[in-house]
């Protein structure tokens, strides 16, 4: 029984399930081409959600090869099949290139293999390649059953009843090659094998003064190579979209050598796989070692990183996405009809969207297309937003004019960390005094939040200073969550004495990144994680997703003692499988008597002789450590956007004559729907829990139905005999209430 809802909820149903059935459907999926961190979790998620419908889910082994060759590759998936998949690395029901498969006769195989089972639903997960193949399936199909009939394979019967094919595409690519989408599956994980890389090689690199050139995957997309460039300040990125101007040669020499000067003593320079000139002849790792060694002399080391970007435990994310993407393509198949073109599941912003699958392949396509003749703008837009974003940034942050070259606005503007330390600050100081000094503005650094602020810890910082910031963890300047309040006189004062224009405040509420912990291995025994979040319940509702976990309690959603016995009862039910762990997850502040403690000791004694407890409370670990890829980019692009918009705030002051501080002068920059946004200070009151220092409304609570539901060993709502789903009750309520899901 999964927790966290009100007994006032119990037995409602998800409006996006009110009228949706798989009974008497049935969902084959396959993964194919190269594999990608996360490609389980929505084998996971299709297979969890499937069953949740009353829908039959099978899996096709060795992707396409499977399909055609049929008999053993094509078994159905029970509940526990999926069990403890979802932190494993690659794809347990296989992958392989499948030559028949390009020929109708492969695929005429294909379709009896599947007809004879009955499967008309097919969820494919794999590049663009593969998407297409499924396409060409799909619009064959009604003519493969014809010929099937004509040569007596199937009945006559069977034609009609199967008479078309649903095709619903996840995209599982390393590379985030594929448009339409923000993130493909597995690319996240992948940056973290690189990240992790590029940590370990810089201390190495520092001792010896070497320059190291790393080659990263990407044959025909630059995404791995620009943003971890980005996510480690490297001093040179090649891309296959963006190629160097003629002269590159010389001009990356005089960068490093200029960085050299500056007394850094090392240099990355990272290389897409893929890298061309403008020629459009390739440009190789070793070429750029040789070019090095050659006119600078450097002691020079190429990394080339290869499948190890492949490998491995897949990220937080990569689990999320993975598992919402495998929820929406089931809901997608059972909702298909002829006259709907085939789909492919993507991430717009942060919604889980269904894209027409061939237009995305065709605007993939158009950006090889726009390579290959030498249109390199054209394929940087083609890219999306992002991804220009990401280019722009970098060149920005990576590459200082001299000073003579840079208009003086004769404007200081201030940096401080305030609140909590989070992972991603440092990255985020670093954008902001290089973009401030880029913009011509004197970047001052204030140490120890607004408790140094008032006692004057403010020193000028310049653009060598925060070298190498981007991948340290905590805070370098120093924070505390010392509120302004009594320090106004003072702060005011160095304000003044510093002709402070600009403060750019980097902090808030309380906050951290990610949660550590897994029960993966052990046998009848139950997990219970305290994280952090105050009565932000994020954290334990995302881990909980990323880890599925049984449970995960927190304070936006109240639960009762009939809540913890359900789940108890879930737990012990749960122990009688295959299945024989349990992890739940609680937020700190989720319930004043409900703690830690006290669900410890009720799960103890009440799953005395089927299995027993461990807690663990996380703690500050979750604030520890080397920011993620994405907390180094995320901090470097938001803190770079501030810092445009204080100088267009100074120049408007500045031309109008105005006083600085305006209603819209204090304003905070978040992530709303794909965009990084803006919003004055004030209109915040209104959407703000001041109290329990949340927002009144959190986008991340209408994913808590896909925990519970991917969570549960059996699902809470049984298919009727008129095809609806219906609540079943749940052992223990005594007839009195429906289940809750």
């Amino acid at each position: 029984m999964a927790a966290g809802s009100s007994s006032t909820s119990r037995g409602s149903l998800p409006k996006f399930l009110e009228n949706l059935s798989g009974a008497g459907k049935a969902i084959g999926v396959l993964t194919s081409g190269g594999d990608a961190q996360g490609m389980n979790a929505a084998v996971r998620a299709v297979v969890r959600m499937g069953i949740y419908t009353g829908a039959k889910v099978y899996f096709i082994y060795e992707g396409y090869q499977g399909m055609v060759d049929g008999g053993a590759n094509i078994v159905e998936a029970d509940w526990e099949s999926v069990s403890s998949i979802l932190q494993v690395g690659g794809t347990i029901i296989g992958s392989a290139r499948c030559k028949a498969f390009r020929s109708r006769e492969g695929r005429l195989k294909a379709a009896l293999n599947l007809v004879q089972l009955g499967i008309t639903n097919v969820c494919v997960i794999g590049g663009d390649g593969s998407l297409t193949g499924a396409n060409i399936f799909r619009e064959e199909w009604s003519g493969l059953l014809e010929e099937l009939a004509q040569n007596g394979k199937i009945s006559e019967e069977a034609m009609k009843k199967h008479g078309y094919l649903n095709v619903v595409g996840m995209v599982g690519s390393i590379d985030n090659d594929f448009c339409g989408t923000d993130m493909t599956i597995g690319t996240d994980s992948a940056l973290h094998r690189i990240i992790e890389v590029i940590d370990a090689i810089m201390t190495t690199a520092q001792s010896h003064q070497r320059t190291f050139v790393l080659e990263v995957m990407g044959r025909h997309c630059g995404y791995l190579a620009l943003v971890s460039a980005l996510a480690c300040g490297a001093d040179w990125v090649f891309l296959p979209e963006s190629p160097p101007e003629e002269g590159w040669e010389e001009n990356m020499c005089i960068k490093l050598s200029e960085n050299r000067a500056r007394k850094k003593r090392l240099n990355i320079i990272i290389v897409s796989e893929g890298a061309i000139d403008t020629q459009n002849k390739p440009i190789t790792s070793e070429k750029i070692k040789e070019l090095v060694v050659s006119q600078l002399g450097y002691d020079t080391r190429v990394t080339i990183l290869g499948h190890v970007q492949r490998g491995g435990t897949p990220s937080a994310f990569d689990r999320i996405l993975a598992s919402r993407m495998g929820v929406e393509a089931v809901i997608a198949l059972l909702e298909a009809t002829p006259e709907i073109p085939a789909c492919v599941v993507s991430l717009n912003g942060n919604h889980a969207v269904r894209l027409p699958l061939m237009e995305c392949v065709q605007m993939t396509q158009d950006v090889q297309k726009a390579m290959d003749e030498g249109r390199f703008k054209d394929a940087v837009k083609l890219r999306g937003r992002s991804f220009e974003g990401n280019l722009r940034t970098y060149k920005r942050l990576a590459i200082k004019l001299p000073d003579d070259q840079i208009t003086k606005t004769n404007c200081n503007v201030a940096v401080i960390n305030v609140g909590a330390p989070a992972a991603g600050m440092n990255a985020a100081v670093r954008s902001a005094v290089r973009v401030g000094i880029a913009e011509g503005h004197k970047m001052f650094a204030i140490y120890d939040g607004f408790d140094g602020f008032a006692k004057g810890h403010i020193k000028e910082i310049g653009w060598t200073d925060v070298g190498g910031w981007t991948g340290q963890g905590g805070s370098i300047l120093g924070t505390k969550r010392t509120l302004p309040g009594k320090y106004l006189e003072q702060i005011a004062e160095q304000i003044r004495v510093h002709n402070i224009n600009a403060l750019l405040i980097i902090g808030g509420f309380e906050t951290c990144d990610r949660i550590k912990q897994s029960a993966s291995g052990t046998k009848r025994r139950v997990f219970i994680i305290e994280t952090m979040g105050g009565y932000c319940g994020y954290l334990a509702n995302m881990g909980g997703l990323a880890a599925g976990a049984d449970a995960a309690y927190i304070f936006e959603e109240p639960f009762d003692i009939r809540d913890l016995q359900s789940n108890v009862e879930h737990l012990t039910e749960k122990m009688k499988t295959t299945i024989q762990r349990g992890l739940v997850l609680r937020n700190e502040s989720c319930s004043e008597n409900y703690t830690t403690d006290f669900i410890y000791q009720l799960y103890s004694e009440e799953g005395k002789g089927v299995f027993d407890c461990r807690k663990n409370v996380l703690g500050h670990m979750q604030q520890g450590g080397a920011p993620s890829p994405f907390d180094r980019n995320f901090g470097t692009k938001i803190s770079a956007r501030a810092m445009e918009w204080i100088t267009a705030k100074l120049k408007e002051s500045q031309g109008k004559g105005k006083k600085f501080v305006t209603d819209d002068s204090i304003c905070l920059l978040g992530m709303r729907k794909r965009n990084l946004l803006f919003q004055p200070v004030t209109e915040l009151k209104e959407e703000t829990d001041f109290e329990h220092r949340i927002p009144k409304e959190q986008w991340w609570l209408k994913l808590r139905p896909l925990m519970k539901i991917l969570a549960k060993y059996k699902a809470s709502y049984d298919v009727s005999d008129s095809g609806q789903l219906e609540p079943v009750r749940q052992r223990g309520t005594q007839g009195e209430e429906p289940a809750d899901i």
